[in-house]
């Protein structure tokens, strides 16, 4: 199973998506970890002003 949390996830993992924040200039507000729903980890809330 997937990771559920941004907790849950290695530190690596973590590292690899703020290079692709900073490489791309955006927030990563959704990851999913595995096909399945509940997988799927709300990094930030993208309706959050």
């Amino acid at each position: 199973a997937g990771a559920r949390s941004w907790n849950d996830l290695p530190a690596q993992a973590v590292k690899y998506v703020r290079y692709i924040e900073e490489l791309i200039g955006a927030p990563v507000a959704l990851l999913s970890t595995s096909p399945e729903r509940e997988d799927t980890i709300l990094v930030t809330d993208p309706f959050q002003d």
